[in-house]
């Protein structure tokens, strides 16, 4: 498996405004920024936490794959992801050891590729595995 490490966790809310007084005022951490995803129909609010961030996951339609998610688990955490240096490769590291993945090949956008594992395959766990091809 190559080099891997945690970029970011994911945390469903129903309302970004509403989760910060936790997120960024009780803990502290810092807000990055906010970004509108229409690919995804959601918007994202960053906090860092070290090299890491917790990413806030808000719907911004009622058909998205995240309302409907919303809808039937409620607000909480969405998925890890883990950064690593060559996707490709860990996919078929993860294919070689019987790992049922969502994507078979990775999408791309904003200068990363990335894909899901399915939870069936990580104690029920949903993982996103995510590769920089641009740095920033």
């Amino acid at each position: 498996m190559p080099n891997i490490t945690i970029n970011h966790i994911a945390v469903v809310v129903e309302k970004i405004d509403e989760a910060l007084p936790f997120w960024r005022d009780a803990l502290g951490l810092p807000l990055s920024k906010t970004e509108d995803v229409p690919s995804e129909q959601v918007q994202v609010a960053f906090l860092d936490v070290g090299e890491s961030h917790i990413e806030l996951v808000q719907p911004t339609t009622e058909d998205s794959g995240i309302a409907k998610y919303l809808a039937k688990k409620g607000a909480g955490m969405h998925h890890i992801c883990f950064e690593v240096d060559d996707i490709e490769a860990a996919l078929a590291h993860m294919r070689e050891k019987g790992v049922e993945l969502i994507n078979d090949s990775p999408k791309e956008r904003n200068g990363r590729r990335y894909a899901f594992v399915h939870p069936k395959s990580t104690g029920g766990v949903l993982v996103e595995l995510y590769e920089r091809i641009i740095q920033t």
